[in-house]
């Protein structure tokens, strides 16, 4: 069985900084791309950052230049620096992450956090 546990979530003013991290565990042959999503109340979820096996990146025009998504594989684990955070970057941060379980199996990308509660306020 495969869990992503996310942590690092809280209040923060705006212009702060936050860390999250989501740990990778389980039966697990390999993980693939890796992302970050946060929901809203009343809103669909939203895809945040995105880091490929090879680290390749990318991000939501919003998220732009100030977050910054890395993994240490060593690890299994993803994170996401957050800086300059905004009252907008309110939302509930999820995880996601494409693992293949057994090395003939396909990556599977239905594999999620429990999610982690960002809110920027002064």
């Amino acid at each position: 069985q495969v869990q992503l546990v996310e942590a690092g979530g809280g209040l923060v003013q705006p212009g702060g900084s936050l860390r999250l991290s989501c740990a990778a565990s389980g039966s697990i042959f390999s993980i693939g791309a890796m992302n970050w999503y946060r929901q809203v109340p009343g809103k669909q979820r939203e895809l945040v950052a995105t880091i490929t096996i090879d680290d390749t990146t990318t991000y939501a025009d919003s998220v732009k230049g100030r977050f910054t998504i890395s993994r240490d594989n060593s690890k299994r684990t993803m994170y996401l620096q957050m800086n300059s955070l905004e009252p907008e970057d309110t939302a509930v941060y999820y995880c996601n992450a494409g693992v293949r379980v057994r090395w003939y199996e396909a990556y599977s990308n239905d594999y999620w956090g429990q999610g982690t509660q960002v809110t920027v306020s002064s």
